[in-house]
């Protein structure tokens, strides 16, 4: 790092020590809508525990997170970002730009990314990922030819599934649940279509031509609320919704999960992986503002400790599918420690 950037840190940082108490006296999380309870469920008991103010928590989809996250050290800036997929390299390098130097990375769990449906859907929902590529990607094949998706109907793409409009609601590009969706589910459909699997096309070409979701009305961004797909899927039952399966958990009184590829998503299936739409989750905390920025050192102690991710804890009974032992004592380590990350491959 050069001179300058090392003085801009240090500067920055004296800046934060002399303002902070007065400036703040609350921890700020930003990040993942999915994160966003088990962010909100180690606020609430910290701030039970202690006594101190509860973290202000903010759901502003992953990649939103990590560009706030990353716009540089003083109490203006959050403290932690949650995050539904790893840091990218460019995301690191953003931070490094702006004198985030020093940050943690902790893996918090696991989690499913869910397709579900309203309890009083008329229909017996199972899709495989090939049908929800052919259902919501903007270009598909046709008669041979890579083209604009014509499919308006489920009954189009397959005469077994629903004879009704496709309608799905989903998170924005700016969402890790968006990522996870394209890369676990979108990549994957697409693979298996004979069209690519017949052409020979490979990973990249995949990457290009079969990441983009449909514009055109069977796709609707539903922004980083996934509390309003709930609302919606409640108000159509027969709309699907895309998001983390701690939503679905929590309201399992009113939604179900869709059984993708066979497997039904439940904690034991995102545990042991059968459920092949399964994902890490992640926090990312910002060291420089540790012991400067009031109860933060005890807000992350609380956000990994046994109660919160251990089995039993109360976060895996918002659903999230919980570390196994020896893996959250090292977690809890990394934390503790405030082990640096390092600069992500790609």
């Amino acid at each position: 790092m050069s001179y300058l950037k090392l003085t801009a840190t240090a500067l920055a940082m004296a800046a934060l020590s002399a303002s902070a108490a007065a400036a703040r006296d609350q921890v700020r999380v930003v990040g993942s809508s999915t994160v966003f309870p088990y962010s909100q469920a180690a606020a609430e008991n910290f701030a039970n525990s202690t006594g101190m103010p509860a973290p202000v928590i903010e759901s502003t989809g992953t990649g939103g997170g990590f560009k706030v996250f990353c716009g540089g050290i003083g109490e203006e800036h959050p403290d932690v970002t949650g995050a539904s997929r790893a840091m990218k390299k460019s995301e690191y390098e953003l931070c490094a730009q702006n004198g985030v130097t020093d940050i943690t990375e902790a893996l918090i769990g696991y989690d499913g990314l869910s397709i579900a449906v309203s309890r009083d859907t008329p229909f017996d929902w199972a899709l495989t990922e090939e049908q929800l590529y052919l259902a919501l990607a903007a270009q598909v094949p046709v008669d041979g030819e890579w083209k604009d998706n014509p499919y308006q109907k489920w009954s189009d793409i397959d005469p077994s599934l629903p004879d009704t409009g496709i309608l799905a609601y989903g998170p924005p590009p700016t969402s890790g649940t968006r990522d996870a969706f394209v890369e676990l589910v979108m990549h994957d459909g697409c693979k298996r279509l004979p069209f690519v699997k017949d052409g020979g096309f490979d990973g990249d070409w995949v990457t290009e031509n079969c990441s983009r979701m449909r514009q055109d009305g069977p796709f609707v961004e539903a922004g980083e609320n996934d509390n309003l797909i709930v609302q919606r899927l409640e108000a159509d039952p027969n709309a699907v919704g895309i998001f983390g399966y701690s939503f679905l958990y929590e309201n399992s009184d009113k939604l179900q999960g869709i059984p993708v590829d066979g497997v039904a998503p439940s904690p034991e299936t995102i545990a042991d992986f059968s459920y092949g739409v399964a994902r890490p989750l992640f926090i990312y905390i910002k060291n420089a503002h540790r012991g400067v920025i009031p109860g933060l050192n005890e807000f992350i102690a609380e956000f990994v400790s046994e109660a919160s991710l251990g089995d039993g804890g109360y976060q895996q009974e918002r659903g999230l599918t919980v570390l196994d032992t020896e893996t959250l004592a090292e977690v809890q380590k990394t934390v503790a420690e405030a082990v640096p990350m390092e600069a992500p491959a790609s």
